[in-house]
């Protein structure tokens, strides 16, 4: 279908107003003879005189004054439509945010996404999906924001980092009181060599049950075998299997320090050259101008960026 030239309505509302040619190239800020020929396209467009000469004016035919009402209320929704939205109240949104991410970043960065969102958005509510074998594109329909170390991003997927982390070995401790505040930082304690880091089992995050990773093969190198006692698909349950086990729970370092700081454990440096992981924060390009989806977005980049330890969140787990 063929549209008409939709730079024609200004002037035709400014036509219908004004009830002359005159009036219509003043208010449109161009010469009469300029508005006389758009007049005489918008007659050949619309199939009607339009304004007519009555005495030493013009009139608007009984075809203009039904669409002059029309004219104003189409030319008001485009202008609407064109402008920057206005300034959204946060306290007056009422919205689910779907999040897909690990129990790892949930517990580093959950409570204090929550306590943002009820002092500055109380009608946000988050939904968090835990991982499974995700496809980016779930975020053009069904999830707001992917958290983690991110596969092949689309092209209309943004993306940014937020953070980096490493992996420490989480121990249970028999210096120390449970309960011990979040804040507090992991137990000191000597420096494991490798021979330390050994001689314990580990346990083991992998969403698929794959026992090595890069640990293992930086153990190879110096000619070290590690006992992988167990897998499990979360970092909570290889913390609580720690907890009762004489085992090291492989976890990242913001999770280990909030289980240290919760569970009768201790946190110890893994004595191995391990690369950092990332992690990251994806959404489709349809939210980028989206106030309250820019709200939760900032949000979680402050609280990155806030912790001195680097977020927990990576989805390749030790795997």
């Amino acid at each position: 279908m063929l549209l008409p030239d939709m730079n024609l309505l200004p002037a035709l509302d400014a036509l219908l107003r004004e009830g002359s040619v005159t009036g219509a190239a003043t208010v449109m800020n161009v010469s009469p003879s300029a508005m006389s020929r758009t007049l005489a396209r918008l007659r050949r467009v619309v199939g009607d005189p339009l304004l007519v000469s009555s005495g030493r004016g013009m009139t608007l035919t009984p075809r203009a004054r039904e669409l002059r009402p029309q004219a104003a209320a189409a030319l008001g929704q485009a202008l609407a439509a064109l402008r920057p939205p206005p300034p959204v109240d946060l306290a007056d949104v009422r919205r689910d945010f779907v999040i897909r991410t690990n129990d790892g970043a949930a517990v580093v960065f959950g409570a204090a996404l929550l306590a943002r969102a009820a002092r500055e958005a109380p009608g946000v509510r988050l939904r968090i999906l835990p991982e499974g074998d995700e496809d980016p594109a779930d975020l053009r329909d069904r999830v707001d924001l992917d958290l983690g170390a991110l596969p092949e991003i689309p092209p209309d997927v943004r993306t940014t980092r937020l953070a980096e982390h490493r992996y420490m070995a989480a121990v249970r401790s028999t210096d120390r009181s449970p309960g011990r505040s979040p804040d507090a930082g992991p137990v000191p304690a000597a420096p494991l060599t490798p021979a330390d880091f050994v001689a314990l089992p580990h346990v083991t995050v992998s969403r698929h049950g794959r026992a090595r990773s890069v640990i293992d093969e930086r153990l190879a190198e110096l000619g070290l075998e590690r006992r992988v006692l167990a897998t499990v698909p979360t970092y909570g349950a290889a913390c609580f299997l720690a907890l009762d086990t004489d085992a090291y729970a492989i976890v990242p370092s913001g999770f280990a320090e909030r289980a240290a700081g919760a569970m009768r454990l201790a946190v110890r440096e893994i004595p191995l050259p391990l690369p950092p992981v990332s992690f990251d924060m994806a959404w489709h390009v349809r939210h980028d101008a989206d106030p309250a989806h820019r709200w939760l977005r900032d949000t979680l980049a402050a609280l990155a960026g806030d912790r001195p330890e680097p977020l927990a969140g990576e989805r390749r787990a030790a795997e």
